[in-house]
């Protein structure tokens, strides 16, 4: 079955916001599509049907074509640790965790099961829609590609690339990509797309007809920004908004070094009755803050010890002091303890440092991961909801009598003895209305209209609609092969 690849001439031009919205605009045809990026890098994780993990713009983009996460679509994910090391997920398991200098050793295992789900997932649809990572410019890394052109010659795809004229420079992008990369690897290209352009797109008419010229690719079109963008889960830390209002009920979340499924907050930021913001590196903690989030971390010690680098854990003292309310969320939870254990360096080098002291739990970390999509029910409303777990460690303690939810007759997570500590390891609870409204009406907010899922839908729809108007939608599909 025929497929087409986007690659981008840089990291965060669009590419999956790309991909999302021509999955949609192929399913709003009848066609039988799927989403598919041979290698993902990001903190940023799904529980997919079959158990798995993979990229949250993948389930995105399984969304917009109807169907269910699977494995298939995103076989390798990298999930960075370090600075210099990531977690290796092949087909949603963790196969090892290496350094960036040791991962060309692990190619020729990865390109195998890339191409592997890629060929099942052909089988199974009329058509497959290729995501590329980063860009083929990167010709310092080709020898080891299984992202970008790698994968398009190992598989025969055609490849269409994006430019981002909004961060300046896209003809040199655009050209400066076909200058650089092998010629076998430019024959691939078959056009290009100018995204993120804001402003009248005729101005930029000299310059669409100068990258043609020059290269002798095809141009698609030139798409203006698309303002409902920000309300798409976000795959990259750096997309989340820094405030998403100036009124309501003041939510931070703390920005950490390796924030991992932030998307969780997505949600909180629609609510009209809440003003969420990001703190970032050198800020403090606002002393009028209502709530303070600790989010998911890739490397909770190591986050800890960011955390505490930055003064939070002072800030968080005071804001306690004062009344505040506080919740972690999985890696975040851990921190809210009394200690977190890693015996065995699962996370990083052995040891133990004591925790926040903010909840009577302690936590050690064990060498299985817990990945399951959860009904659960909500212990202090009794209100069920959907959600899903991806961690590892054991936490245990006395507040664990309070637990937050209850998942197959089990507690799961804890509350102080005041309320007004929380953590729980589920990620995605604030996706179900009924709960975030009740949850929310507990601090303070009223009830609101907002129905997140239908909306994510609805923008979904929308980006399809922007990309038909603006863009050759039928010549980019009849690209496929």
């Amino acid at each position: 079955m025929p497929a087409l690849m986007l690659q981008g001439t840089g990291s965060n031009v669009g590419k999956s916001m790309l991909v999302a919205g021509l999955c949609r605009a192929a399913l709003r045809r009848g066609i039988k599509v799927a989403p598919f990026k041979p290698q993902n890098m990001s903190n940023n994780a799904a529980v997919t049907a079959d158990g798995g993990e993979i990229g949250r713009a993948q389930a995105l983009q399984a969304r917009a074509c109807g169907l269910e996460p699977v494995t298939d679509m995103n076989p390798v994910l990298l999930k960075p640790e370090t600075d210099m090391g990531a977690q290796v997920i092949l087909q949603g398991k963790r196969i090892a965790t290496t350094q960036a200098r040791d991962y060309g050793g692990l190619r020729e295992r990865l390109m195998a099961g890339v191409l592997e789900s890629f060929e099942r997932l052909k089988a199974a649809h009329d058509l497959v829609l290729v995501e590329g990572a980063g860009s083929p410019a990167e010709v310092n890394l080709r020898a080891r590609d299984i992202a970008n052109m790698g994968f398009a010659r190992a598989a025969d795809v055609p490849v269409v690339l994006a430019g981002d004229i909004d961060r300046g420079g896209v003809i040199a992008q655009v050209v400066g990509t076909q200058a650089v990369v092998d010629p076998e690897d430019a024959a691939l290209v078959k056009g290009f797309v100018i995204n993120k352009f804001r402003g009248d797109p005729r101005l930029f008419d000299d310059g669409y007809a100068l990258i043609e010229q020059t290269t002798g690719w095809r141009g698609f079109g030139v798409l203006p920004w698309f303002r409902e963008a920000h309300l798409l889960p976000a795959e990259d830390a750096l997309d989340l908004p820094r405030r998403s209002r100036d009124h309501g009920l003041k939510v931070v979340c703390l920005a950490l070094s390796r924030i991992a499924n932030f998307d969780d907050l997505d949600p909180l930021a629609q609510e009209p009755g809440v003003s969420l913001s990001m703190i970032g590196p050198g800020e403090v903690i606002p002393g009028d803050t209502d709530l303070v989030i600790l989010p998911g971390s890739k490397s909770t010690r190591g986050d800890l010890a960011f955390l505490r680098a930055q003064g939070w854990d002072v800030d968080l003292a005071a804001h306690v002091r004062r009344g505040g309310h506080v919740l972690g969320i999985c890696g975040g939870y851990q921190m809210l303890g009394r200690s977190i254990s890693d015996p065995e360096g699962i996370e990083g080098p052995a040891g133990s440092d004591p925790g926040l002291g903010l909840l009577e739990v302690s936590t050690v970390m064990t060498a299985d991961k817990r990945l399951s999509r959860v009904r659960a029910r909500h212990a202090a409303s009794g209100l069920s909801l959907e959600g899903y777990e991806i961690h590892i460690g054991r936490t245990e303690g006395p507040d664990c009598t309070r637990p937050f939810a209850i998942i197959d007759g089990s507690p799961d997570g804890a509350i102080s003895q005041d309320g007004r500590i929380s953590g729980s390891y589920l990620h995605g609870l604030f996706a179900d209305d009924a709960f975030r409204s009740a949850w929310l009406e507990g601090l303070g907010v009223a009830r609101s209209d907002v129905r997140y899922e239908a909306k994510v839908d609805g923008v979904l729809d929308a980006l399809a609609e922007h990309m038909e108007a603006h863009l050759d939608v039928e010549g980019l599909l009849a690209l496929a092969r």
